[in-house]
C-alpha cells in the first residue's frame, strides 16, 4: 500500500510499505478514508520526534472502514464505518475500562499509547491501519456524521474539550485561549459550549486572530499581550486559561495572565524536561494547574452528541446545543440542552453519553 514515512528532520517520503495485517485475535485492519495532520506530527517533521526511530508512518487522526478482524473481535465486522481514536488502550486494565486510555496501566512507554509516533504502532497517514484491541480502540461512526466532521473527533476536538473540562470552566466566566490553531479554535468553541461569557484569544498570526473573531472570540491585539489582557478584563485577568501551544513562553504567559485563584489547563505538547515552573507565583496566586494528554475515548460521547446536533441544525431538523451571540461588552452564550433519551447514560460532568456512540467503554459512575 501507499503511505507516508518519516526519515529524519524535514524528510517525509511517499511510497510503498507493507500492507497491515491482523496479527492477533483481537486486532482489526481499517481502510483509511480520511486522515488529519496533528501539531505533534509537526514536532516529528521538525526533527523533534517522540522516539529516535526512522522509517515509520506518522499520523494518528483517521476514520475509515473495517476490512478485516481477528477471531475475538465481536463488536465490529468488515464494512463497518469507524472512527479511530488517537489514544490507544489495552482493553484490560482499570483505567482503559473507564475510558482513560492515556493512563493505560499496561503500557511500558508513551509510544504505545498513540499511533504514528514510533514503529510500535504504525500511523494513519496511509491507505490502511492496523488497530490493536479493536473492540475498544474503534468507535462506530453514525451515518449522519461525515468523514470531514468525524476526523476532528479522533484527536483535535477531544483534546480541546479535555483542556476546557480540566480548566473547570463555569457559566459566565471569561476564558483566555493561548494559540488559535485548530485545537485552540476548538477550545474556544468548547469554552462557549460550557457556558463561558467571553473568550479571549492570543496568537501571533493575524489571520488566525481574524478567523477566531468570526467565531465570537475577542482577539488580543498589540505588542504587550499581558497589558492588553489586563485592559480587556478590567485589570483582573481571565478566570481560566487554556494553553494550546506547548512552548515555554506561552505556558508562562498563561500562568502570569490568569487571575488570582484562577485555573490554567495546558494541552499544548511540551517536550521540555526541565520547564522552569514559577512555583512561588503559583502559590501566591493560589493557582490550579492542569496538564496532560487526552484520553479520546472518555471525551467522545458529548462531542458526538454535539456534532450530531449541529448536523440536525444544518438539515433544519433541530436547534444548536449552544450559540454565541455578540452583545455590547462581550459575548453571551445561550445554552440549549441536548435532547435526552431514556437510554442515555449520565456522566460525572453532567453531560449525557449515548451508549451506541462509544463501543466498549463505559463512563465512570
Amino acid at each position: 500500500m501507499k503511505a507516508l514515512t518519516y526519515h529524519g528532520r524535514h524528510d517525509i517520503r511517499f511510497g510503498d510499505v507493507p500492507d497491515p495485517a491482523v496479527t492477533g485475535p483481537a486486532d482489526a485492519v481499517v481502510r483509511v478514508t480520511a486522515a488529519g495532520i496533528c501539531g505533534s506530527d509537526l514536532h516529528i517533521y521538525g526533527g523533534n520526534g517522540f522516539s529516535a526511530d526512522l522509517g515509520y508512518t506518522p499520523g494518528h487522526e483517521c476514520v475509515g472502514v473495517v476490512v478485516d478482524t481477528g477471531g475475538q473481535v465481536t463488536r465490529f465486522k468488515p464494512g463497518d464505518r469507524v472512527l479511530v481514536p488517537a489514544s490507544v488502550g489495552c482493553a484490560q486494565c482499570r483505567q482503559c475500562a473507564a475510558g482513560f486510555t492515556a493512563r493505560c496501566e499496561r503500557a511500558t512507554s508513551s509510544t504505545e499509547l498513540c499511533y504514528g509516533v514510533s514503529p510500535k504502532l504504525q500511523g494513519s497517514q496511509a491507505q490502511a491501519l492496523a488497530v490493536p484491541c479493536a473492540d475498544v480502540n474503534l468507535v462506530h461512526l453514525p451515518e449522519d456524521i461525515s468523514d470531514e466532521a468525524a476526523v476532528v473527533l479522533t484527536d483535535n476536538a477531544p483534546t480541546a474539550w479535555y483542556g476546557c473540562r480540566r480548566a473547570r470552566i463555569q457559566p459566565g466566566e471569561t476564558v483566555l485561549v493561548v494559540g488559535l490553531g485548530p485545537v485552540g479554535l476548538m477550545a474556544a468553541q468548547s469554552a462557549f459550549a460550557m457556558g463561558a461569557a467571553r473568550v479571549l484569544g492570543v496568537d501571533l498570526v493575524a489571520e488566525r486572530r481574524a478567523f477566531a473573531a468570526g467565531l465570537g472570540v475577542e482577539p488580543v491585539e498589540g505588542d504587550d499581550v499581558r497589558a492588553a489582557i489586563r485592559d480587556m478584563t478590567a485589570g483582573r485577568g481571565p478566570d481560566a486559561v487554556v494553553e494550546a501551544v506547548g512552548s515555554d513562553a506561552t505556558i508562562e504567559l498563561a500562568l502570569k495572565a490568569v487571575r488570582q485563584a484562577g485555573r490554567v489547563s495546558v494541552i499544548g505538547v511540551s517536550q521540555n524536561k526541565s520547564f522552569p515552573f514559577h512555583m512561588y507565583l503559583a502559590q501566591v496566586k493560589e493557582l490550579e494547574f492542569a496538564i496532560g494528554l487526552c484520553s479520546v475515548h472518555y471525551e467522545l460521547p458529548p462531542l458526538i452528541a454535539l456534532t450530531r446536533a449541529r448536523t440536525d441544525q444544518a438539515r433544519g431538523r433541530g436547534l444548536p446545543p449552544f450559540r454565541p451571540l455578540r452583545r455590547a461588552g462581550g459575548v453571551r452564550t445561550v445554552r440549549r440542552p441536548l435532547r435526552r433519551r431514556p437510554q442515555d447514560r449520565a456522566r460525572p460532568d453532567g453531560l449525557t453519553a449515548p451508549p451506541s456512540s462509544l463501543s466498549g467503554v463505559q463512563p465512570v459512575s
